[in-house]
C-alpha cells in the first residue's frame, strides 16, 4: 500500500479462525495487515478479470501455457 494513502478507522467482526488463517497465508504479522492485504488482493483480482474480459476475444486457444 502506498505510504501517502490516507487510512480510515473501521470496526467490524471477524471470525478469529479465519483471521489467523489469513495471517498465515498472507505471511503478515498484524490483523490490520491482514485486512489491508486482503482488500488489495481482491482489487487486484477484479482488475485482472476486467482485463481478461476485455481481451477474451483477442486471446485464442493456446495463447499461453498453463503454469
Amino acid at each position: 500500500m502506498p505510504r501517502s494513502a490516507a487510512l480510515v478507522r473501521k470496526s467490524f467482526f471477524v471470525e478469529p479462525r479465519s483471521l489467523r488463517r489469513a495471517k498465515r497465508v498472507l505471511g503478515v504479522q498484524t490483523e490490520a495487515e491482514v485486512v489491508r492485504r486482503s482488500i488489495e488482493q481482491v482489487l487486484e483480482q477484479e482488475e485482472f478479470w476486467r482485463f481478461m474480459m476485455k481481451r477474451r476475444r483477442s486471446l485464442g486457444r493456446g495463447s499461453f501455457e498453463p503454469v
